[in-house]
Order: structure tokens, then sequence, then C-alpha cells
């Protein structure tokens, strides 16, 4: 079982990743992926932990744990006058003998004879300790310490969870920083080609029309291009509530580097890469450890109906009887004669039931994000390499042919418009291709319940895939 200081580890990850992340106040400053989570988790990690109560179920333990104190009694009281009651009678010396009265106490033979004499005050000590039967602390602390393992996995897989949140926003935003690239780079091409067009149409080379079409596409770009500012900001701005730290919304950019994709046993055979999710995921780990609890709480319940005993060990002083100082040992039993506690144990195994069906519906869950992931995954990385290994290329080569040929007179210019339009098309199709390559690579690792980031992984206490 983790402590509570293991967990803030996870805090480490604004030292040891985020390095000097400091954003400045004038110029954007480049984040990378893992300085983004570095970020969140610095900024909001107070806050999970108080929603998990990770630090509420270790002082459970500690409660549980507690062995009853003990009790220490004392009683003072006197004999009654009865008991005191002194008859004397003289000798023909003189002397006085006790016709009646206490033993253990003499009165003065100044007393009258009848008169009543006080022995001094009667003391009880008495220690009493409370003994748990039949195993039922042992129970407790069994049951305590599961409710804190799955605390634990609840915080482990927020960190899942939130960690793919952190990393949806960071690639909104570096897709959205590539399409105002790409909007920039359009813009700047029909300035060139514009340039030279109005020189042509002065010389008569070409037509009035033709440049009229050109300029109404470099204002379309113009157009794309404030639009793909417009976008960047928003992302920046989702980003930054993401981190909580809208105050830094336009301060943020990314590095524009696709993260590397690394095994994460796609190539497994179904029931192993599903056997693995079951063993990983730890919103189903939490569920199976809230009910194992649930059995340790049925197993004390029933053992409720088996009393408790209470040792007495302790000492009286009475000095009117006639053994002055005694000790003595008891022991006290309650007997569960009209009440068995029926109501805990009914309740305790409604308890279990509900907690292992919430357990078969998250395995039931597991089997179904990881056939969903797996399956978009293969889909999403299938359309991206047509991509990286063809479409962006012809695109590309197609643009500057035509452009190339535009200029010297061999091509209409709405070819070269129609190819400006494809390439732009394409580029857009690439980075969305991209994203979704990424999204998917993360939603299956998440699915799967692994961190494919080793040094992410290993300060937030995670699961980590070996390359």
């Amino acid at each position: 079982m983790k402590s509570l200081s293991e967990w803030l580890a996870i805090g480490l990850l604004a030292l040891t990743l985020s390095g000097n992340v400091a954003v400045a106040e004038t110029d954007a400053t480049l984040i990378s992926e893992n300085q983004a989570l570095a970020l969140f988790f610095q900024r909001n990690l107070n806050l999970l932990l108080a929603q998990y109560n990770i630090d509420s179920a270790l002082a459970n333990e500690v409660i549980a744990s507690a062995i009853p104190n003990p009790s220490f009694n004392v009683e003072i009281f006197e004999l009654s006058k009865n008991s005191n009651q002194i008859l004397s009678s003289h000798t023909p010396s003189g002397g006085t003998i006790n016709t009646g009265g206490s033993i253990g106490c003499t009165p003065s033979s100044s007393l009258a004879p009848g008169a009543s004499h006080n022995c001094g005050a009667g003391e009880w000590y008495t220690f009493s300790q409370l003994v748990e039967m039949a195993g039922k602390r042992g129970l407790r602390m069994q049951s305590a310490n599961l409710a804190t393992q799955a605390a634990e996995s609840d915080f482990r897989d927020a960190v899942r969870i939130f960690s793919n949140m952190v990393r949806g926003s960071y690639y909104a935003l570096l897709q959205a920083q590539k399409n105002r690239w790409l909007a920039q780079d359009i813009v700047n091409f029909y300035q060139e080609i514009l340039q030279s067009n109005r020189l042509k149409a002065q010389a008569g080379a070409i037509a009035d029309s033709d440049l009229l079409k050109m300029e109404i596409e470099a204002l379309q770009a113009s157009s794309d291009l404030d639009n793909a500012e417009a976008a960047v900001e928003q992302a920046q701005a989702g980003l930054a509530v993401m981190l909580n730290w809208p105050d830094k919304s336009m301060k943020f950019l990314t590095d524009e580097q696709w993260p590397p994709f690394k095994n994460l046993g796609q190539d497994l055979s179904a029931d192993k890469l599903l056997n693995k999710a079951l063993a990983l995921r730890p919103d189903l780990q939490g569920d199976k450890l809230r009910a194992d609890k649930a059995e340790k709480d049925l197993a004390r319940a029933r053992r409720l109906s088996i009393p408790d005993i209470t040792v007495n060990i302790g000492e009286a002083r009475d000095p009117g009887n006639t053994v002055l100082n005694t000790y003595f040992v008891g022991v006290s039993i309650p007997l569960p004669l009209f009440y068995q506690y029926q109501g805990e144990k009914s309740q305790s195994a409604v308890t279990l039931n509900q907690t292992r069906l919430a357990a078969e519906q998250t395995e039931l869950q597991v089997r179904n994000d990881l056939e969903s992931a797996l399956a978009a995954w293969k889909s999403a990385n299938m359309v991206m390499k047509i991509y990286e290994n063809k479409l962006v290329t012809q695109a590309t080569q197609v643009r500057e042919r035509l452009a190339l040929a535009y200029q010297r007179g061999a091509t209409t210019v709405l070819d070269f418009i129609q190819a400006q339009r494809d390439y732009k098309k394409v580029m857009l199709e690439y980075y969305t291709a991209g994203v979704n390559r990424v999204n998917a690579y993360y939603n299956l690792a998440a699915a799967i319940g692994v961190e494919p980031n080793a040094e992410f992984a290993h300060n937030a206490d995670l699961p980590v895939e070996a390359e």
C-alpha cells in the first residue's frame, strides 16, 4: 500500500518534467506534452487528492487498527453505621472487650458503651479492558486497508483520464497551430504570385479576369488566416482552462511535434491484450478492491453476534472488613439474546452484491473500451500512413508543378487555383488525421491501462509499457 506522501510524488512532475516552464509576460512560451501534463498536475493535484480522499482513507486505517482504550475506575464509600456499632463491657480489671461490631476495627476506650465508631472510607480500584473476539479487529483493519487501496486506484484512474484530457487539449492546439501555419503559407504563396501577375497584367500578358480570380483567392486565403488565428486563440483558451490557468491562455504554444509511438501490445492476440487490460485498468482494480472490502465487512458483520468481553482487574480496601485489602478478577459479557445483528448482516450482504455487480459492469466496460480503442487506432494509423506515404507528397508535387507551369503560361489560372485548393484540403485532412492518430494512440493506452510516457509514468506511479 502506498502512503499519501508517495502519491504526492506525482507533484514532482512540475519539477522533473517542466524544468524551467516559465510563461513569459509578453511572448508565448513553447511547452511540450510533458510540460503541459506537469503544469496540470502541479495546479490541480490538491484538488484531485481532496476529491478522492486518500488522506481520509489513510486516517480511517489508523482508526480501524486502534485497540480500545482501557478504563480505570475508583470508588470511595463508607460502611453503614450499623456495621460500625460498638457494644462494650468492662472487665474487672477496667479494660473493655468487643461484644459486637466490626472485628477489623478496634474502638478507643474513651467511647461510651453503644457509641457509633466509623472505621474509615472503603476504596475500590478497578482496571477494565475490552477484548474484541473472533478476529473482528483484524477484519476491520483489512477492510480499511482495502478501502485505501481502492481510493488510490480511483486516483490513478483520475490521472489516466485527466492525462488524456490534457493531451486532447494540447494536440487540439497543435492542430490549430498547424492549420494557421498552412493558412499563412497559402497567403504568402498568393502574395508572391500576385506581385508577378500584376506586372504581367499591366504588360497585357494575362487577362484582367485571371488577375481578379487570383485576387479573390488571395482574399479568401487572408480570411482563412484570420479564422485560423481565432481557432488558435480558442485552442489556447481551452488548454489554459484545462491547466487551471486561464489568465495565461494566450501565452501557450505547443512545440509542434508529434509524439513517438511505442508498441502498447497492439500486436498481441485479442485475448492476451484483454487480459493485460483487465490486470492493469485502475478503475477495474478499484471496483474489485471495493468488492473485497465488502467481503471483509460481511465476514465481520457475521461475527458481531460473538460477544466481546470486558476483563476487570482491581483492588478493594475496606477498613471495616475482616480482610482489609483484597484483589479481584472478573469478566463482563453482553448476551445477544434479543438482537443478533441481523440488520448489519443483511446490509453487508447487499453491499457485497452491489460491489460485485459494479465490478462486473466495469469489466464489460473495459472490454468495450479496448475493442473500440484498438479498432480506432488501427484505422487512424492506417489513414495517417496513407497521407504520410502518398497523399501529402502528391499534393505538394502537384502544387509546385502547376505553380511553375502557371508562371510559364503552360496552364490556366483555374488549374492553378484548383491545385492550391487541393493542396490545402489534403494538408488540413493530414493534420486532422495526425491528431486523430495521436488521440487514438493515447486512448488505446488508457483502455489498456498503461502510460506510454515512461518519465511521466515514473513520477505519477503508473504502469508503464516497456519500449
